[in-house]
């Protein structure tokens, strides 16, 4: 797909700090580079080597079985998650370690160290196999961003139950959907989380839910009130008479770990299958090159555990790091506008990954919020979740890490387990609003349609052109629409063995970085030219009136489509809105090309997004198509939001 997005060129390059790189694991390129070139030369060395950082019961003998589209990762050898992430700490000083720093939005508080972890986790695996569930089975734990959530995945992850986490912002009817494909037997829940000051109530959806669940046998739920069911059992009560020792299952490393469901514009939520030893493989190597862990960091993920971040992130990888998790259960903004920098400066975060949305909406506020608060811990920024725009990179550069601390904008996805692209803080140096080069043994490529790599600066298909560990193996119950959605557009040929392609459309530019484009449907075709709407997006918020942007095609017999702008405007008084609509019209064509002027931006103080901050497109194109709004909207957050984007009545 030929795109303009050359004409958008990014110069500004940002060194890694002596001071950073003289303490970091990997402080030069040139050590980076040999890395990479070793690792890329011949990946599967390099996954065993990595391979052997975690601890095994028994070691494997294939590195890897490769038949496509499926693969298999180390398969004879035996491991568990939870033991790589607590008892391997056993007879170490991070048992005493602080694990986990939680604070909730009404400012209720609670630490656990290591030790604490451990127990507490040993005692609901025990509780779990006194209800009769046994390795294989499905668990779907539904509860907001709290310890006893990262207790039940790694309690289910200890006896070799399969945790099948579900965002506590979904609906019932999502929660039921999810719940009957993976055919769980038992639900962990609590009674209520609190986001933005209300109390959801998620016992209540869970037994909404359940009415239409038949394979579910139990429900644990905790701080449960007036329980009626004789399927609820309280937490507390379920573990006072149980034993804090609970041996780790010895799992095969193809053992499922979870199943993660992602919500597609069109039909059923689809259940990635992830597995054992090379998912947790790549978290921990993706994790320390990525994050530079230090013993003393408060590292500070944003991500809900409902998503994969929150697994690979939050939980696993962190852990098995040994690293102090700061958790929050609530909104960034509520119940101020502070409230992010307010928990950083209260905990000495060192560490902060975040998604650009967030980053987005707090730049809307104005800088003298942030700069109420000491930020002095940091040292780390990231980011994750959708490409990054420049200015938003720039601002959280300088008004966040005041021009000190790396970012790490990271690619990846769902699907591939962990981070694949993203840049090594102590070494490579960055742009703002690339990821820049895949990490060492992955192996990336931007290509054609035909299957030939792209140029430089040629917009083209971001395609992964070899098995990694951490990859989704399959679909759960649906082999054939993991091989057709995943693998069947570049298939194996004399040339490569099968490629995964992720949806992305990308370019690399002429230091090999990739430029991520965005989703390939968000590539629009305006009279005959492909125009990057992510990249139009980037053109508009770089105007310092807008905050945030959105752009959707419309439909259109002349043009066959024309670019309509959502934007959100920064606090300025005295606007003329339709001043400023010719001016960002102009900017855009001044910064990209004048085929690229919206040919509409309706402006607004919100945009619709879901609970994880992403903005919900798929509804701002049926809005521009059609007028309405037809498909699911279980994960919009703010409902009110898509009221006033509608165009006014004539």
């Amino acid at each position: 797909m030929e795109s303009i997005s050359s004409l958008l060129q990014e110069h500004r390059i940002f060194n890694p700090s002596k001071e950073f790189s003289q303490n970091a694991n990997i402080g030069s390129m040139e050590s980076y580079a040999s890395m990479r070139q070793i690792a890329n030369l011949d990946p599967l060395t390099h996954w065993n080597e990595q391979a052997n950082k975690i601890h095994w019961f028994s070691k494997w003998e294939t590195i890897l079985d490769w038949k496509y589209p499926h693969a298999q990762w180390f398969k004879e050898g035996y491991t568990n998650a939870a033991f790589n992430c607590l008892d391997i700490h056993k007879n170490t000083p991070t048992m005493q370690k602080t694990a986990l720093l939680w604070e909730r939005e009404d400012g209720l508080r609670q630490s656990l160290t290591y030790e604490e972890l451990h127990s507490k986790v040993c005692l609901l695996a025990n509780a779990l196999k006194s209800i009769g569930i046994v390795k294989g089975n499905v668990i779907t734990i539904y509860m907001g961003m709290n310890p006893e959530a990262i207790i039940a995945m790694l309690a289910c992850a200890r006896i070799g139950a399969v945790h099948n986490v579900v965002f506590g912002g979904f609906s019932s009817d999502a929660l039921r959907d999810r719940i009957n494909d993976s055919s769980s037997v038992c639900i962990i829940t609590q009674n209520a989380t609190l986001r933005r000051g209300a109390s959801i109530p998620l016992l209540t959806s869970v037994e909404q839910a359940v009415k239409e669940c038949p394979t579910v046998q139990s429900i644990i739920c905790k701080d449960a009130i007036n329980i009626e069911s004789p399927l609820i059992q309280d937490w507390d009560t379920i573990l006072l008479n149980q034993n804090d020792i609970c041996e780790a299952e010895h799992l095969e490393s193809e053992h499922p770990l979870f199943f993660l469901y992602t919500s597609g514009s069109t039909g059923k939520p689809k259940g990635l299958v992830h597995t054992t030893g090379g998912y947790l493989t790549h978290v921990r190597y993706s994790f320390e090159m990525v994050f530079d862990p230090k013993p003393n960091d408060i590292y500070f993920c944003s991500a809900d555990i409902g998503w994969i971040t929150g697994h690979s992130y939050v939980v696993y990888g962190p852990l098995m790091h040994g690293m102090t998790i700061l958790i929050y259960e609530g909104a960034l903004n509520h119940p101020h506008p502070g409230r992010i920098w307010e928990l950083i400066a209260s905990y000495g975060a060192t560490i902060l990954y975040t998604a650009p949305t967030a980053i987005r909406s707090f730049m809307g506020v104005g800088n003298h919020i942030p700069e109420q608060y000491a930020l002095d811990s940091l040292r780390l920024l990231g980011t994750v979740g959708e490409p990054i725009n420049p200015e938003a990179w720039m601002w959280y550069h300088e008004v966040i890490g005041k021009s000190r601390c790396p970012i790490v904008d990271t690619w990846w996805q769902t699907e591939t387990g962990g981070i694949m692209i993203a840049p090594v803080p102590g070494a490579v140096p960055t742009k703002p609003g690339t990821a820049t080069l895949p990490l060492p043994g992955i192996l990336a490529d931007v290509i054609k349609k035909n299957g030939e790599s792209c140029q430089e600066n040629e917009g083209g298909y971001l395609t992964i052109t070899y098995p990694w560990p951490g990859m989704a193996r399959t679909i759960f119950g649906d082999g054939e629409r993991y091989k057709s959605v995943y693998w069947s557009e570049f298939p194996p040929n004399e040339l490569h063995q099968g490629m995964y392609f992720t949806g992305d459309g990308a370019r690399k530019d002429e230091d090999g970085y990739f430029w991520i484009m965005g989703r390939v449907d968000d590539v629009v075709n305006v009279s005959g030219h492909r125009l990057g709407t992510a990249e139009i997006e980037s053109a508009l918020v770089s105007h310092p009136a807008i905050a945030e942007a959105a752009v959707v095609a419309r439909p259109d017999e002349i043009k066959g489509n024309v670019l309509i702008a959502f934007v959100t405007v920064i606090q300025q008084k005295d606007m003329d809105l339709s001043t400023l609509e010719n001016e960002l019209k102009q900017h855009v064509a001044k910064e990209i090309g004048a085929l690229a002027k919206p040919e509409e931006i309706r402006f607004t103080s919100s945009l619709p997004k879901t609970r994880s901050g992403k903005i919900m497109r798929r509804l701002l194109r049926e809005l521009v198509s059609h007028g309405t709004i037809s498909g699911d909207t279980t994960t919009l957050e703010d409902f009110s939001a898509l009221e006033q984007l509608r165009p006014d009545e004539e």
